[in-house]
């Protein structure tokens, strides 16, 4: 049951504690939605099957959270083989809810006038003066800080229950993108209106997934880096000597993984008010800059998946809106496949033992698309993962996606044929706009990504004691996918009207989809054959 709400009489300064309020969604292994505390998360983490916050990324930023936490209270693996050990043991977190308990009430209020958790108290003066509506705080709201994407303006009064508030300045510290701050920066400086990247921001963020949250905070443990660090409660405490806003910020090296896993990515200030009923809410935010990490992706990046660009630059995998994540979701099983350190090292080390059908962990991808200082939307998807059976997902996931590559781009093609054959005399200029008319590829895109997910389950499905639990799958996603995109294909030719030229721009475009199908380039899987690579 959810823990009752802790209340202060009226007059007095709110008081607001997330290791003891139900600050956080939940889902319990019955299914039943709750809210629980800190301290309960540890404590009864494996009666959880999962968060159930607002959003993919405060779901990442509550993970990264609770990690720091095990961190900074030694709940934490000391080699990757007591790790395997705890994974498998099913090791028990609630030594961390009990350091929890342990710390000082005040570097746990949220409220807290001079050590406001998670807060820059230094702002208190320039809040005053540039506090907005905290529209500003939800990244999902803010838009470009100037406008909600519903256009209502950020001054708008609309307070936040102080749980969605703690859980909103925990996404803005790890995913906030970077800009200008809506404030003038007068009495700090100018610099703390220059707004830099969280620390996830632009690139993947996988967390592997098991079937409690307890297992999944186990999973992404690991022996810490360095030792003991305390968490980043607050701008003025643990004992950390913090930017200053009159030069510029010089980037700090993590002190250890509680320190990485907390660090205050934004300097944020929320005003406190009373709501309905005595509730405890927020009516005022302000944000402006915060902490730079140096990052050394062998010790702070353990989870990143490495791509290149289109001019050869390595670099972690990141959110892409031109090219959907499952597309990649090979580059997550070659980590696991070939890394010889880190999460996926470790992953690859675990036993198997089938119990019952699907996979025992899920790779949970995560990303925030933005188009520069404004941010969009979350991609994400999460893909099944049994030990022993990296390289064939690899195969599944890296054939799959070449099928469904090939078959878009056949798609276009079909279109342009179309367009021309309908259109002979169009100018230059509106040749896009016919193509556009006719192409599948946008309707074809959304479709296969559930089969996508169903072949790599039957993959799980055969397990590894098959000698080749992929191929027949792959044969079977290729028929399926072929006949949702020539579906798709047909019903864009519908939208030409009936006449001589449009049947043949017709038959033109789906004989060549058809012959593209069959071609002895097209992958082998489309003409009903094993790959042999």
């Amino acid at each position: 049951m959810p823990q009752a709400e802790v209340r202060e009489p009226v007059g007095r300064r709110p008081r607001w504690d997330p290791r003891h309020q139900p600050c956080i969604p939940t889902v319990a292994l019955d299914g039943a939605p709750a809210h629980h505390s800190l301290r309960a998360l540890l404590t009864r983490a494996d009666e959880l099957a999962a968060l159930d916050c607002a959003s993919p990324g405060e779901n990442v930023a509550v993970v990264e959270h609770l990690l720091a936490v095990c961190f900074a209270s030694g709940t934490c693996p000391s080699s990757d083989a007591q790790w395997r050990d705890w994974v498998v043991g099913g090791h028990d977190l609630s030594p961390a809810a009990g350091w929890l308990v342990d710390q000082a009430d005040d570097d746990w209020d949220l409220f807290h006038p001079s050590t406001p958790l998670l807060q820059n108290s230094g702002l208190a003066a320039d809040l005053i003066e540039s506090g907005t509506g905290t529209a500003q705080l939800v990244i999902e709201h803010a838009g470009d800080y100037n406008q909600h994407f519903d256009h209502h303006h950020l001054e708008r009064d609309n307070p936040l229950p102080a749980a969605d508030a703690f859980r909103a300045t925990l996404t803005q510290h790890v995913y906030a993108p970077y800009g200008r701050a809506r404030m003038s920066g007068t009495r700090l400086g100018a610099k703390v209106t220059n707004l830099a990247a969280g620390r996830l921001t632009g690139r993947i963020r996988v967390i592997a997934l098991g079937r409690t949250l307890g297992e999944t905070l186990r999973l992404n443990l690991y022996p810490p880096d360095g030792p003991g660090a305390p968490l980043n409660t607050s701008w003025s405490t643990g004992g950390v000597e913090r930017r200053t806003f009159r030069t510029k910020a010089k980037p700090r090296v993590p002190r250890g993984s509680a320190d990485l896993h907390s660090a205050l990515g934004r300097s944020v200030l929320l005003r406190p008010a009373r709501g309905p009923h005595g509730a405890v809410t927020v009516d005022r935010v302000l944000i402006g800059a915060g902490e730079l990490l140096e990052l050394d992706p062998e010790r702070h990046l353990q989870d990143a998946v490495y791509s290149e660009t289109t001019n050869g630059l390595r670099k972690p995998l990141w959110p892409s809106p031109s090219r959907a994540l499952w597309q990649q979701a090979h580059a997550l099983y070659s980590a696991v496949r070939d890394d010889r350190t880190g999460l996926y090292a470790r992953l690859r080390s675990l036993p198997y033992d089938r119990r019952g059908d699907g996979a025992p962990y899920q790779l949970w991808a995560v990303g925030l698309l933005a188009n520069q200082t404004l941010p969009l939307s979350w991609t994400h998807g999460a893909y099944p993962y049994a030990p022993g059976m990296a390289a064939h997902l690899f195969r599944a996931s890296r054939r799959g996606s070449d099928i469904a590559e090939y078959i878009a781009g056949s798609l276009k093609k079909a279109a342009v044929v179309a367009a021309e054959t309908a259109f002979p005399a169009m100018r230059a200029a509106d040749e896009a706009g016919q193509v556009a008319r006719l192409d599948a590829r946008w309707a074809f895109w959304p479709a296969a990504e559930d089969p996508f997910h169903e072949l790599l389950d039957d993959v799980i499905d055969r397990g590894p004691e098959d000698d080749d639990p992929v191929s027949e799958p792959l044969i079977a996603y290729a028929a399926y996918v072929t006949t949702t995109a020539r579906t798709q294909l047909l019903y864009r030719l519908d939208a030409l009207p009936p006449s001589d030229r449009n049947h043949r721009a017709r038959a033109r475009a789906v004989r060549l989809f058809e012959d593209a199908m069959t071609a002895d380039r097209a992958p082998a899987e489309l003409r009903g054959e094993i790959a042999h690579d």
